[in-house]
């Protein structure tokens, strides 16, 4: 049995909220986490921390994806893949592919920013999870895998040599591991590439997000051949996947792997494994640490010896919000690109310019969102449409493929409370509750259980209206389900402008 009594002790998941595609690295005594952000704006949001565990928004690599024109609508499944992150020659780095496009690169001094314009280091379509790696005899190589449904082409991995600067190719292509060749594999990707003690290694998932497992290769020539292991697995635990993530040294001797489990409609949550090299060379992940199954730990005695201090919420990544100066604060991303007119004034509250409205939030840009906690959760916000034409409305959503809503509309010149729900399949959105309004605001509450089942209430002129929609939350397009902000007037018309005000979120940890 590990060491560490209760109070030094963490639990998985240490981030029970949506960070697809993690990958960490230490420099110095921190460490520092980027994760994919897909259609979402601003992208690569970067995490710090000092234990591994506990981990803080520091920011974001990327303004939004580019071209800003063409992704100034929600593109889901499109925008920004799983990233890596490299500290080199006193520069953060991180590389991160459109698979539409090809393959990034932005570099700041600071994690924290500022960060240079993308540069497109590889065009091509279908090319997905980079990771450089810049070896001693001073050249550079970049492995990376493949998206079928733009390539044509799955289960295989590719390393490319590259300049220093990570500015262009410098070589051809070679493809050092084919999934195909392997008994069993299917969906080889995710890799990440390092160098120790002479030894060529590539980390990478296998056998689907939800289903499959952590693979190790080695070599001793970074174009192989490469011989593998699998060093991590569900077992007999709760952990589906394990799919792709980090190895990291804590810079005290200790070593941990850093990887998601896809929760579907909670998003790809955060877990952190102990890993030691073995006395054959080859890493051991989790419970084989102590002599174990190569599969996940549920718990497990803190990095550093250190002390877990948690509290409500800590584990999750939605937090409250008071937008006191007007604007969305950082935990917030857009569904697309924003443009300059998305928010008005300078507060107290959040003036929102609405969507041309097509009749779904989906479709809508102009809207925030925070990733849904994987805890049962409440989350409330007052909602007023200040000017708008006679079909605006605004309100709180939970928002996935599908979604469910709740705030204020105007029929005419008539304001009313509303419930609506998008279900899974429908080609439009059902009401599900209204009530008048004398004015067209409300205090609107959303409460999201432990099976995702969605409820919402709103209050208004005294009186508080609890709603059961039969609503479940899903996923949407390779991200969780979130908690959302938005605003829509009719085509055509005066642009509705929302206020959002007192934003709050509580999460029931358990």
């Amino acid at each position: 049995m590990e060491p560490g009594n209760e109070a030094s002790r963490y639990r998985n998941p240490i981030i029970d909220a949506d960070v697809p595609d993690p990958d960490a690295i230490r420099v110095g005594d921190r460490f520092y986490l980027v994760a994919s952000s897909f259609h979402r704006a601003p992208g690569l949001p970067l995490f710090a921390s000092e234990d591994l565990v506990s981990w803080e928004r520091i920011g974001y690599a990327l303004e939004g994806s580019v071209p800003a024109s063409w992704f100034a609508v929600p593109r889901h499944g499109g925008g920004v893949w799983a990233p890596s992150i490299r500290h080199h020659d006193g520069r953060f780095i991180v590389v991160y592919p459109d698979p539409d496009q090809g393959i990034f690169v932005v570099t700041a001094e600071d994690p924290a920013g500022p960060w240079t314009e993308p540069h497109l280091l590889l065009p091509g379509l279908g090319l997905i999870d980079p990771c450089p790696l810049w070896d001693d005899d001073g050249l550079t190589y970049l492995v990376h895998g493949w998206a079928h449904s733009r390539s044509g082409r799955k289960n295989v991995l590719t390393v490319v040599p590259v300049d220093a600067a990570l500015q262009s190719p410098v070589g051809p292509a070679v493809d050092v591991v084919d999934g195909g060749r392997l008994a069993g594999f299917t969906t080889l990707e995710g890799p990440k590439f390092y160098k120790r003690d002479g030894t060529y290694w590539i980390f990478a998932p296998a056998g689907g997000v939800a289903t499959g497992w952590q693979t190790v290769f080695r070599a001793d020539n970074p174009y192989g051949p490469y011989e593998h292991r699998i060093v991590l697995a569900q077992g007999d635990t709760p952990v589906n996947g394990p799919h792709q993530g980090a190895w990291v040294d804590d810079g005290e001797g200790g070593n941990w792997f850093l990887h998601f489990q896809d929760r579907g409609v909670y998003g790809r949550v955060l877990h952190l494994q102990p890993m030691a090299w073995g006395d054959d060379g080859w890493p051991v992940v989790g419970e084989a640490v102590h002599g174990g199954a190569p599969q996940p730990v549920l718990e497990y005695a803190m990095p550093r010896g250190g002390t877990r201090v948690a509290h409500p919420g800590t584990r999750t990544l939605a937090r409250s919000d008071d937008f006191a100066t007007g604007r969305p604060g950082p935990d917030w991303q857009w569904e697309a690109v924003p443009d300059r007119d998305a928010v008005v004034g300078t507060g107290p509250g959040l003036a929102l310019r609405g969507s041309p409205d097509g009749g779904n939030i989906r479709a809508m840009p102009r809207v925030l969102s925070q990733p849904l906690p994987g805890q049962p959760c409440v989350a409330e916000v007052a909602v007023e449409i200040d000017v708008g034409a006679p079909a605006a409305r605004a309100g709180l959503a939970v928002l996935g493929d599908a979604y469910a809503w709740a705030g204020v509309r105007r029929i005419g010149e008539r304001a009313e409370a509303v419930v609506a729900v998008r279900y899974p399949g429908d080609l439009a959105e059902r009401i599900i509750a209204r009530a008048p309004l004398s004015e067209p605001r409300a205090r609107v509450r959303v409460e999201v259980d432990a099976h995702a089942r969605v409820g919402f209430a709103f209050a208004a002129q005294e009186t508080t209206v609890d709603i059961d929609p039969g609503f479940e939350a899903v996923e949407g397009r390779w991200v969780g389900a979130s908690v959302s902000l938005f605003a829509a007037g009719a085509y055509g018309a005066v642009q509705t402008v929302a206020r959002f005000t007192g934003f709050s979120v509580d999460v029931r940890d358990h």
